[in-house]
């Protein structure tokens, strides 16, 4: 690598964001690469394409883009700084799950080469006390108002929030973390310097001032379809929990939910209208079991957080018959409403002897539950 661009940053800098640029990440033989020889050597020998021979066709097509030095003065220029693993912030232990057996699966499960990232937030702090709140573009008024909720239930419950920036769900959740003055997350599908959707553009700037938005893809990266799909897996292990709120049966909820549960973290789902479209995707991941059904905020963090919190149970409404014994209520079923009933026709009716319903009817009608008048025995009607 060679030019004036070289030498404005340091050499290892420098190097990882050529590499960030030579292949599509994830690229695990070019990681391996690195982590053998090192970012410096590893950019230098696929500049002279002395690289191995099985990463050659990866970083054939790229390998004479030197942009090193003009994607760090973007990133500079935006007050952006670019994370490597060797960076006290890289969230190490959330990307450990990776290493745990879901790259013999996929072989796009691998924690990123680098993140250009914008934004004060640390994001060794964020995964440790995270959730994803995902869901279609195509919400319902019910899905938004849901996912608001729930960001700023998580918010107040000292949780960031973590999604994709994208219409809908996604973009509610953002919003209302935004509003509590909690901390969001944005994980982008193209470069730093490119927002996506461009509706959006306030909204990622507004979290880029307190929050972070994050990307393993250099600037000036377009969006793809695939970007998308792939960008999914950091969501997931950015996040101690993935909560889908409303999804189609094929949506990028669903795709991020498959990579939380494959990376071992919990998945949760709201349910909705059964005939709800929108819906489907939560339904059918409760159904098979797959996903946690979650109403609040409260559930959710009892799933994502520390020992201990747990939500607590709602309250069940209450009659005055809650407190009866079996032999109380068995009277009091056999009470006529209106008119009376003598003693013996309450003990026929309730299935017991007439001596049996006299302490029972006393205790009603001390409760205020029953009253007697001339004799006969009646339900007494509360005003």
């Amino acid at each position: 690598m060679n030019g004036p661009a070289a030498v404005r940053y340091d050499a290892a800098l420098h190097a990882w964001a050529y590499l960030s640029r030579v292949a599509e990440p994830p690229c695990p033989e070019l990681a391996a690469f690195v982590e053998r020889v090192g970012p410096v050597q590893a950019a230098r020998d696929i500049w002279a394409g002395a690289e191995p021979a099985e990463l050659s066709s990866y970083v054939g097509a790229r390998r004479g883009l030197d942009c090193g030095g003009a994607d760090l003065d973007a990133l500079a220029a935006r007050d952006g700084r670019l994370l490597t693993p060797d960076d006290p912030q890289w969230p190490y232990l959330a990307f450990r799950s990776f290493a745990a057996g879901a790259g013999s699966v996929r072989r796009e499960a691998r924690e990123p080469l680098v993140l250009w990232v914008l934004g004060p937030a640390r994001l060794d702090e964020v995964a440790d006390r995270s959730v994803a709140v995902v869901g279609t573009r195509a919400c319902t008024s019910y899905g938004e108002q849901l996912a608001a909720d729930l960001a700023a239930g998580l918010t107040d419950a000292d949780f960031a929030v973590v999604s994709g920036g994208a219409y809908g769900i996604d973009g509610a959740a953002h919003r209302a973390a935004l509003a509590c003055e909690g901390t969001t997350v944005a994980v982008l599908a193209a470069g730093i310097d490119v927002p996506y959707p461009s509706g959006h553009s306030a909204l990622l700037h507004r979290i880029s001032l307190t929050g972070a938005l994050l990307t393993e893809y250099p600037p000036g990266t377009r969006p793809a379809r695939y970007r998308f799909l792939t960008r999914n897996r950091l969501v997931a292990a950015l996040s101690r929990a993935t909560v889908v709120v409303e999804a189609g049966l094929r949506s990028g909820a669903a795709n991020t939910a498959a990579w939380a549960r494959m990376l071992g973290r919990p998945v949760c789902a709201l349910p909705g209208p059964v005939t709800s479209a929108a819906s489907a995707g939560c339904h059918e991941m409760l159904r098979a079991g797959t996903a946690e059904l979650v109403t609040r905020a409260e559930q959710v963090v009892e799933v994502a957080g520390r020992c201990g919190e747990l939500a607590e149970e709602p309250e069940h409404p209450g009659t005055p018959l809650d407190e009866l014994g079996e032999a109380e209520k068995r009277v009091y079923e056999a009470l006529p409403g209106r008119g009376g009933a003598t003693v013996e026709e309450v003990a026929r009716d309730a299935a017991l002897p007439p001596q049996q319903v006299l302490g029972p009817l006393a205790l009603l009608e001390l409760s205020g539950l029953a009253e007697s008048r001339d004799g006969r025995w009646r339900i007494c009607r509360r005003e």
